[in-house]
């Protein structure tokens, strides 16, 4: 199975990075003839602190993806923190991603999947990779056509992930996809003072130890300058930076 690569920024930002990563991220998809699906959200809803970005809401932000959509030929993925955001992402993206710690809220899955998109659910840092049997059962019984899984780390005690890769053998048999979200993987939640930190050196060697786990999919954050991203900086890749990422996972 050739993998499928997710890229883009955390957060929708400024219309000039959004239309950079875009045009980018367009261009690794005809270089490497893969398929990629542009990733942004229209509203992180779990920021660490009450003044941290958000975004610009649901109908800006759907706005700003599909236009994206249109200018670059790309599928769009982005993620839904409540229900009622379901129907209205689903008009305009391609996946609707649930986020990892609501990943075992039954109305908000089966929102996503009465769409009929593909839902993409991240597994919880306080889940295996078993665990995930349940999430996929509610998904593919309220209709959704395709169901994939991501891997982004586990709690080790506090502000640290670890990722045990076993996961994402064992998740196989569960979904359509697995994914391995690369860039949360490194995060230091709430390590930052008030803020998420991370590790961003060591995201290409979680894709490459993904890949020999049998990953089928790799999520990646990006940003022309990640120092000054609004949202999750630490973690995200230099977008100068994905060509030769990507070009480990494709070979």
């Amino acid at each position: 199975m050739k993998p499928i690569f997710i890229i883009g920024p955390c957060v929708i930002e400024a219309p000039e990075v959004m239309n950079e990563v875009a045009a980018e991220v367009a261009r690794l998809r005809e270089h490497f003839d893969v398929e990629v699906y542009f990733k942004a959200s229209f509203d992180k809803a779990n920021r660490t602190s009450l003044h941290s970005f958000r975004g610009p809401g649901l109908e800006k932000g759907l706005q700003t993806l599909a236009d994206i959509k249109n200018q670059y030929g790309l599928p769009l993925l982005t993620d839904i923190h409540e229900s009622y955001q379901a129907a209205a992402a689903g008009e305009v993206v391609d996946v609707l991603q649930i986020p990892a710690f609501l990943c075992r809220q039954t109305d908000l899955l089966v929102a996503a999947a009465k769409t009929g998109k593909t839902v993409n659910v991240k597994k919880a840092q306080f889940l295996s990779g078993t665990d995930m049997v349940y999430p996929v059962e509610k998904c593919r019984d309220a209709g959704a056509p395709e169901v994939w899984l991501t891997e982004r780390g586990n709690c080790f005690g506090y502000n640290n992930l670890v990722v045990d890769f076993r996961n994402i053998a064992d998740m196989k048999p569960l979904a359509d996809r697995v994914i391995m979200d690369c860039t949360h993987a490194v995060q230091r939640p709430g390590a930052a003072g008030g803020k998420t930190g991370g590790n961003r050196e060591y995201v290409p060697a979680m894709a490459l130890a993904a890949k020999a786990f049998g990953a089928t999919g790799y999520f990646f954050e990006t940003h022309p300058d990640p120092d000054h991203a609004l949202s999750d900086g630490p973690n995200m890749i230099k977008l100068a930076d994905m060509e030769g990422v990507m070009k480990q996972l494709v070979d």
